[in-house]
């Protein structure tokens, strides 16, 4: 069975559509849970309605410590031996449950598989499609303007054992808890990677995660995530990683002479 976790916090806005694209999988193996920290809106009216009418919802209200608390309460409420969580704004393309489900039917354990994630604007435009092919820790630390981390967990599921490997989310990370936890599991467990569209990421301004990339926070904090995890590396590793940050400056310093090359003769040429 396929654990579900929504954490949400004065959700209103999105907390139907949640529920109801979960409704929409038609997947009957899975469990809904969602964790409100004590919404002060009327989350939790809409939470009971759909929970009067849906055995597969169930939820808990209570003050959190914030999100990474919450998806940790999550954690130790679930009873389906596979987790994934998915944000109060965001959904599933049709049909992902049950095909991850059956995926996981002859998955050896624990294991982690990732799909594709579509991110929209608030004006509902597509700006990007996270892939995340490539998923050895050597390739994550790499940076991830060369190989993306799976950048929302609508698209990813893994074994809920996972957790008694490499811990629960970090309770005092309140923005990059996701890599830092898919830095960890990438080290135990057996990762795969399904090039299909499983998730959809809404990248809505005024969020925190909007604030914290607008800031240029989340880069430093990526930053500092990075480099802490460089030192899991083996010791061959770490030598080809250095090989590969003198190959990738070296190579930069040339494409910015080559561009400077080319500005002067274009300006040349016009006078």
């Amino acid at each position: 069975m396929i654990s579900i976790v929504t954490p949400v916090y004065n959700g209103e806005q999105f907390i139907e559509s949640c529920l109801q694209t979960v409704i929409a999988q038609a997947c009957d193996e899975i469990e809904h849970l969602i964790i409100d920290g004590g919404s002060t809106d009327s989350t939790v009216s809409i939470i009971q309605k759909y929970a009067n009418c849906y055995s597969h919802i169930r939820w808990i209200s209570e003050p959190d410590r914030g999100q990474s608390d919450a998806m940790n309460k999550g954690i130790q409420l679930a009873k389906g031996n596979v987790l994934t969580f998915l944000n109060v704004d965001d959904y599933y393309e049709l049909d992902t449950l049950n095909q991850v489900n059956q995926r996981f039917k002859t998955l050896p354990e624990p294991s982690f598989i990732v799909g594709n994630c579509r991110i929209w604007n608030d004006h509902g435009e597509v700006i990007d499609i996270n892939k995340p092919s490539k998923l050895r820790l050597f390739d994550l630390v790499l940076g991830l303007n060369i190989n993306p981390y799976p950048c929302n967990p609508c698209a990813y599921f893994y074994h809920r054992s996972l957790h008694e490997r490499v811990g629960n989310y970090a309770i005092e990370d309140h923005y990059s808890m996701d890599l830092d936890f898919i830095l960890r599991v990438v080290q135990v467990a057996h990762v795969y990677y399904v090039d299909e569209i499983w998730g959809n990421y809404r990248r809505i301004a005024g969020t925190k995660t909007f604030i914290d990339m607008e800031s240029g926070e989340c880069d430093r904090r990526v930053r500092q995530i990075l480099r802490k995890y460089r030192q899991h590396l083996t010791p061959v590793e770490q030598f080809q990683w250095y090989i590969w940050k003198i190959w990738h400056q070296c190579r930069t310093i040339v494409f910015s002479a080559l561009r400077l090359c080319f500005r002067t003769i274009k300006r040349f040429f016009r006078r």
